[in-house]
């Protein structure tokens, strides 16, 4: 055999398809990253196409005892595991150094390649999204299984609104020993919850954390938490709050919902399912915008709007300050305090029911309420007169918190219901007194504990909500028009004296 044959057998061997377990022949790459190679191939036993994820030891990371239990935990993990949104896991094989992993085989983009490619997706296709990645969650952590690295990249999503939830390579049963080098973060830094990043153990709620830092990617477009560095970037998981600007009502306060820090604050998944579903209807059925000018309490006017004209939810639907952002980014978190669905709450409150003694009696605003009249400012956020039984707020009430001595502040308002007069996706049933009053109370509360509040001050203060009458809430809006049933929240001097200067912080 001439040394030119010799070569040429030898390139076509070479050229040869790889087959694994004598079965499985790989046809095509379609990706890697650290853990290894993703490839397209045929399980030629049953003539069908599989996605087989080749898992080779990462350098230096753990022995090899230790890599192959993470591959049998994935493995053991995506078999126990039956939602229509989790990726089905068919077979595993060790071959020489590698582990090959075999898989449903999804011809879809990456929630990540989507939205890097299309830019932000519309709200209600956000809320489809989020809402089936939740099942596959819900799913999970009923089997006693943590994802541990929930992000676009491990999302897929079909042309038919289908979605699949994939790489449980590094899940954790929460009732197993870790099993990582010691001192290793399992999981993409940007979509880390905080609790992880001080080295707590990952769990259920840790995967909420990421959804909501996910589904912010998918509506805003940019990364919440995303900085220069991997340090600068888990600086800003611990100590930052991000603020939407496409997105508001019950998908904003699902979202941040689940970017509370604390993991027993944070969002339930039912509770979020709960929003997502509301904000899907809602979307989806295309409520009209509500056309601007200053509101009046329970009359028509435009949602709460960032600088630049983007709605966000939990933002006093008009007082602001000028020259400055508002300080009420935390707001949106307290939007989702409670579970907007067939009306108001459903089940118990996820939060603690202890007394708090920061806390003024509720007061209704409107028709038939406590407070008759509530006009708003477009500029202003204090108030030269006391809150009080049988006391109208107008317009000339709002004065500027730096410049003059006050009465009150509002530091938080938020949208507890809208209503148009063509929108039937939204019911409009009144929820009644105490459920809205423990709504604003909780909302209040949440906000008023928060950073969005001088801490300084914060012992000297007193808070106080503002909710709609039965009557006010009951109204219906003007043709074409639309109605914010909304509640306020306000601070207070501890001892009735006036206060001056803002009590609100501006959160960057």
């Amino acid at each position: 055999m001439t040394d030119e044959l010799r070569q040429t057998r030898t390139t076509q061997a070479s050229s040869a398809p790889r087959t694994v377990a004598g079965r499985y022949t790989l046809l095509r790459e379609l990706g890697r990253g650290g853990m290894g190679v993703v490839w397209r191939a045929e399980d030629t036993v049953i003539g069908r196409q599989v996605a087989i994820k080749e898992l080779r030891l990462p350098e230096g990371a753990e022995d090899a005892g230790v890599f192959s239990e993470r591959v049998l935990r994935e493995v053991r993990t995506g078999g126990r595991l039956n939602d229509p949104a989790v990726v089905t896991v068919y077979d595993v094989v060790t071959e020489h150094d590698a582990t090959f992993i075999v898989m449903e085989l999804i011809e879809a983009p990456t929630l990540s390649e989507l939205v890097r490619g299309h830019g932000p997706l519309p709200a209600h296709q956000v809320a489809l999204i989020g809402d089936q990645v939740l099942a596959a969650l819900q799913a999970a952590h009923q089997a006693g299984i943590v994802h541990r690295d929930v992000k676009p990249g491990n999302i897929m999503v079909a042309s038919n609104g289908r979605v699949k939830l994939t790489d449980f390579g590094i899940a954790q049963a929460v009732d197993d020993p870790r099993i990582t080098t010691s001192g290793m973060l399992v999981g993409s830094p940007a979509f880390m919850a905080p609790e992880r990043v001080a080295g707590q153990e990952a769990l259920p709620a840790s995967d909420l954390w990421s959804l909501g830092a996910t589904l912010f990617f998918a509506v805003e477009g940019v990364l919440p938490f995303e900085r220069a560095t991997t340090a600068a970037t888990l600086h800003a998981i611990m100590n930052e709050v991000p603020y939407l600007t496409h997105a508001q009502g019950p998908l904003a306060s699902a979202i941040m919902g689940m970017l509370i820090a604390s993991p027993d604050a944070r969002i339930s998944a039912a509770q979020a399912r709960g929003l997502l579903g509301l904000a899907a209807h809602q979307n989806a059925a295309g409520p009209p915008t509500p056309p601007g000018g200053r509101p009046t309490a329970g009359h028509g006017g435009q949602p709460p709007t960032m600088p630049g004209g983007h709605t966000m939810l939990g933002t006093p639907p008009s007082p602001v300050r000028s020259g400055k952002r508002r300080a009420l980014v935390a707001g949106a978190v307290a939007g989702a305090v409670a579970l907007l669905a067939g009306g108001f709450f459903l089940g118990k409150p996820f939060w603690s029911t202890d007394t708090d003694e920061a806390m003024l009696p509720t007061l209704s605003y409107g028709d038939g309420g406590d407070v008759p009249s509530l006009e708003l400012s477009g500029s202003y956020q204090c108030l030269n007169t006391p809150l009080g039984a049988g006391r109208s707020i107008a317009d000339s009430n709002w004065v500027d918190c730096e410049s003059e001595s006050h009465d009150a502040e509002l530091f938080f308002g938020d949208i507890a219901l809208g209503q148009s007069t063509d929108d039937e996706a939204v019911p409009a049933s009144y929820p009644g007194d105490e459920r809205l009053r423990a709504f604003a109370e909780k909302q209040c509360g949440v906000v008023f504990h928060s950073n969005a509040v001088d801490d300084d001050r914060r012992a000297s203060l007193r808070y106080q909500a503002l909710v709609p009458s039965r009557t006010e809430w009951e109204k219906r809006p003007a043709e074409g028009d639309y109605a914010i049933r909304s509640i306020y929240c306000f601070a207070t001097d501890a001892g009735g004296g006036r206060m001056t200067g803002t009590v609100s912080r501006e959160v960057h």
